[in-house]
């Protein structure tokens, strides 16, 4: 959690509402999700997995925005037929902001956004029970179009999501050769195509370490500033001595001589002519 939250913006997050919505597959909580930020102004705080296959997605924001954006989504996970349960919170309490993952992944967000090399791009999901299934789809999407695996995602009983990003018409044409592979080689559970993801959910999707690398070294280097700045040591200088009052009264004074007597030389001149 950054140091830096304001404490305006502190307050935003705590007295904001909260909104989740939980499917049985990583790919149709995506799709979920994307239906969520697209349909009210929420911020999507991130992904909660417990294992099974749940997903959940967590966001947050005013109290009308975060029922509109939780009804959309139910309504797309209902669609593709993995809604497992929603619910909304008007106020979390300070206790479930320190316990559940509801508030971190938004501080994150709004003072450390990640720099994805996919912005802009659509995202193909593809899931499969098995990890064999999962390898053998993706490496059949790669060689069928220009598309970058971008991570992969397990989310518990055998279920494992591949993560694909390119061109909208290269990652359906990738989707449809790694759907048919993985029935090949195993079970395709679920499938999802995005066109163009949002920017709190580009945040929020997996990237494998190798692009993580990536980012940090194209990423500029802060300039390192002292901490501390050492002040010149002061010298003392010595002060000439002090005579004392004593001392100064005691000095002797010069003795003041008499005036001349100019006017009696001026009268007796007077007298004289």
């Amino acid at each position: 959690m950054t140091e830096n939250f304001s404490r305006s913006q502190k307050a935003k997050v705590h007295e904001g509402a909260l909104g989740i919505v939980s499917t049985a597959s990583f790919p149709a909580i995506v799709g979920t999700a994307d239906m969520m930020l697209k349909s009210s102004g929420v911020t999507l705080v991130g992904f909660e997995k417990i294992g099974s296959g749940h997903c959940s997605a967590i966001v947050r924001g005013g109290i009308a925005d975060v029922r509109i954006a939780v009804e959309a989504g139910a309504e797309t996970a209902q669609n593709f037929g993995q809604l497992m349960g929603k619910t909304i919170i008007s106020r979390p309490e300070n206790n479930m902001e320190a316990i559940f993952p509801i508030s971190r992944r938004f501080m994150e967000i709004a003072f450390d956004p990640r720099e994805s090399p996919f912005a802009n791009q659509a995202v193909g999901l593809l899931e499969t029970r098995g990890f064999p299934a999962m390898v053998g789809a993706a490496d059949a999407m790669l060689k069928a179009a220009e598309i970058q695996l971008s991570s992969y995602e397990a989310t518990g009983e055998g279920l494992v999501t591949a993560i694909v990003r390119g061109s909208i018409a290269n990652v359906a044409v990738a989707i449809e050769v790694g759907m048919m592979e993985a029935e090949k080689i195993g079970e395709l559970h679920a499938m999802m195509v995005i066109p163009r993801a949002l920017g709190d959910l580009e945040q929020t999707l997996p990237l494998a370490q190798h692009w993580l690398d990536e980012i940090a070294a194209n990423r500029p280097v802060p300039v390192a500033l002292p901490i501390s700045i050492k002040q010149p040591e002061r010298e003392e200088i010595a002060l000439p001595e002090l005579q004392s009052q004593e001392q100064v009264i005691a000095r002797p004074l010069p003795e003041l001589q008499a005036p001349e007597p100019v006017l009696e030389e001026i009268e007796d001149r007077s007298l004289e002519e």
